[in-house]
């Protein structure tokens, strides 16, 4: 998979109703759980299809984790 063929990176953000699944960009939430965990699982379930990042926020919004699946910028080296 090229860089211009990389899926959109998803993010687990608060929402009204528990937390949302969205995709970078987008207006709309791809999928609204009850758990955080619940939305966790899903995001990187379309980020691993999707050879993008899962960037997981807190219930303030900011970043508390990012996972890369399949095209990390800064891979560890051996």
């Amino acid at each position: 998979m090229s860089k211009s063929q990389k899926g959109k990176n998803q993010h687990v953000v608060p929402h009204p109703d528990g937390w949302a699944v969205k995709s970078e960009g987008a207006g709309r939430a791809t999928r609204v759980t009850e758990t955080q965990r619940e939305a966790m699982e899903i995001a990187r379930e379309i980020a691993k299809n999707q050879g993008s990042e899962r960037i997981v926020h807190g219930e303030n919004g900011r970043i508390r984790q990012k996972n890369s699946y399949g095209n990390d910028p800064h891979p560890p080296n051996g």
